[in-house]
């Protein structure tokens, strides 16, 4: 193997004198040969396995001649959408479609179709009617099993009967890919490969399924939102790789049927799957027009580990990575950064080293390596379990490697820290150096909200939580000199936030002294426990009913009461202060969020200076 691309085209095909390919990977993304990319993880880890492998980027899907342009594979073709769902890379939260597409080439949108995996497998059968085919990457992970669609307003099948593919990869696919290429180079049919851990299949009847678990069928999930809710509850206890059952859903009359999860990657598994021959760029062919932006933040990051145990319930990642810490050796990881350090655009700045969540690289616990992650208990929600590991020793020795590396002259941490892990560790070394050397004049962090009631439904800590690392981190950039900013995430109208909810999250702002010029709406994505809530209205892992905003007016003003000092937010906050008697905070006093009346010469301007609660720069004029 060489550091070259993947073949695309017939002309590389005859320039590596393949006359046959073994697997093609069709894709709704650019190709970008970087280990941020699902679609070159897979390709280099099945050609360093000795197949031959192909890519169709982003193929024509109006036309099944584009799907031929490699010819017919040997053993299958392997569909995704690309990093991202096709829905949520095409439309808003307010269900507008967007114009830009960063997996595209210069950005551009229209280069993929709605429902990519469904469009894409159509046309594949209708190019080659006998040739395997196989789904995966998160459009068909979390879509595996009868799902509420955000987009159609209702429940939908699952995504392999709509696609009619053989079979289904979910989570991280690596060596459940592996075991499937092998099985049928081998000569296994595809109608036959139902045992491997991580995929999900068809069947007419369970009676060859041991152990299994049936969930309400799509028909009951569909009519009923309590058997919907129940359905969800038992495919979520049961994502563990380790005590995790098989799963059966009916589907008229014929079954999904979902193997228990694949077991964890190793280190050495790890380290070998991010140490294969990328070129770390996107393809030549999409130079004219720009290159491929979403290149742009991952090209000097470095993936340190996968999977999260924080269990945010907006965050589908449970349901995809899963619960279990795996990382990457150190040496693995310094080796990258060093070759990092030799490409030629390298400016000296390694933009992240993380994961999911940046300190999250361990195991929580020793439990988890014989008996799994708990069933009915989180690792930080609603308080740190008494088995959890709170140390960033290891990680914080792995920075330290790292910066000191000829060549580089900062690293950063992008990927996100748990806040609540990290004012748990007694030990403030790695806290200290995190501000003395790893972010660049502001941190940001997710609270995300500050009402209890609605923190408990995101399976957020408390703002009492929050408050006390807000405290300790300025206390810490006062000990090192430093006059660093903290930025954070908010998210409106998310299952449990009613206006009045929303109204204390808008106080809360004000006592910032900075109004966010970025708000996230709650999006309810496949997969996530708060979609689930969002459509049933209840917790399916307490039973209990809770409130959901769901109306777009009502949507606008949690998001307007966010930035509620916009000149084009006073109707929308007015209108929502009064709706909830909070006329209150309308008026000239301190604590009002806005005017009497927007003929003021004060009203509506952006929230100056620096609070010493948070320390928040002004918005840019």
């Amino acid at each position: 193997m060489s550091n070259t691309f993947l073949p695309i085209c017939k002309t590389d095909l005859k320039e590596r004198n393949i006359d046959e390919l073994d697997f093609i990977i069709v894709t709704g993304d650019a190709y970008v040969d970087h280990p941020s990319f699902g679609t070159a993880i897979i390709g280099r880890v099945l050609e360093a396995e000795g197949f031959k492998i192909g890519i169709i980027p982003q193929p024509d899907w109006n036309n099944a001649e584009s799907f031929k342009t490699l010819g017919k594979p040997k053993y299958g073709f392997l569909v995704n959408s690309g990093n991202i769902d096709s829905m949520v890379n095409h439309y808003t939260t307010a269900k507008k479609k967007r114009s830009n597409d960063l997996y595209s080439p210069g950005g551009e949108g229209n280069h993929r179709p709605d429902r990519a995996v469904i469009v894409y497998c159509n046309r594949l059968r209708e190019a080659y009617k006998d040739v395997p085919i196989i789904i995966g990457g998160i459009e068909a992970s979390l879509r595996r099993f009868a799902h509420y669609d955000y987009w159609d307003d209702k429940v939908r099948r699952s995504i392999l009967f709509d696609s009619k593919a053989d079979l289904l990869i979910y989570g991280m696919g690596e060596r459940t890919i592996t075991q499937i290429a092998n099985l049928l180079k081998y000569g296994m049919d595809i109608k036959k490969v139902t045992e491997v851990r991580g995929t999900a299949y068809i069947s007419k009847d369970t009676d060859h399924v041991k152990d299994y678990i049936e969930v309400p069928s799509f028909e009951e999930a569909a009519k009923d939102k309590k058997a919907y809710a129940e359905s969800f509850k038992l495919e979520f206890y049961e994502q563990d790789p380790i005590r995790g059952k098989a799963l059966v859903q009916k589907h008229g009359d014929r079954y999904l049927v979902q193997n228990p999860p694949q077991l964890p990657l190793t280190t050495e598994e790890m380290d070998a799957s991010y140490n294969l021959p990328y070129t770390r760029t996107y393809h030549p062919i999409y130079e004219k027009k720009g290159g491929i932006p979403a290149i742009n933040e991952v090209k000097f990051s470095i993936t340190s580990h996968r999977g999260c145990y924080g269990s945010c319930s907006f965050c589908a990642l449970t349901f995809h990575q899963g619960r279990i810490i795996q990382n990457r050796s150190q040496e693995s990881i310094v080796d990258e950064a060093r070759l990092l350090t030799t490409l030629r655009d390298f400016k000296g700045y390694i933009h992240d080293i993380g994961g999911p969540t940046a300190n999250f690289r361990h195991k929580s616990c020793k439990l988890q390596e014989k008996h799994g992650t708990c069933k009915n208990k989180q690792c930080l929600f609603p308080t740190p379990c008494k088995n959890l590991i709170v140390s960033h020793k290891e990680y914080l020795d792995l920075l330290r490697k790292v910066r000191a590396l000829p060549g580089i002259k900062k690293v950063f941490i992008r990927s996100g820290i748990r806040y609540d892990y990290l004012i748990y560790d007694k030990n403030t070394d790695f806290f200290e150096e995190l501000c003395k050397h790893h972010i660049s004049g502001q941190l940001k962090v997710a609270p995300e909200h500050v009402n209890d009631r609605v923190l408990k439904q995101m399976g957020k800590p408390t703002k009492e939580v929050y408050n006390r690392f807000v405290k300790k981190y300025f206390e810490i950039n006062k000990k090192i000199n430093k006059n660093q900013y903290l930025v954070p995430y908010l998210m409106s109208s998310h299952p449990g936030s009613d206006l009045n909810s929303a109204i204390e999250l808008a106080q809360y702002v004000k006592e910032m002294g900075y109004t966010p010029e970025q708000v996230q709406d709650f999006y309810p994505t496949p997969g996530s426990l708060s979609t689930t809530i969002y459509y049933t209205g209840i917790n399916p892992l307490t039973g209990e009913k809770v409130y959901v905003p769901r109306s777009q007016k009502e949507k606008n003003m949690q998001r307007a009461l966010l930035q509620f000092s916009a000149k084009e937010n006073y109707a929308l906050v007015k209108e929502a202060l009064i709706k909830a008697n909070r006329t209150d905070l309308i008026g000239n006093d301190k604590r009002c969020l806005i005017k009497n009346s927007m003929s003021s010469p004060k009203n509506q301007k952006p929230l100056k200076g620096s609070s010493e609660k948070h320390r928040i720069p002004s918005r840019k004029k």
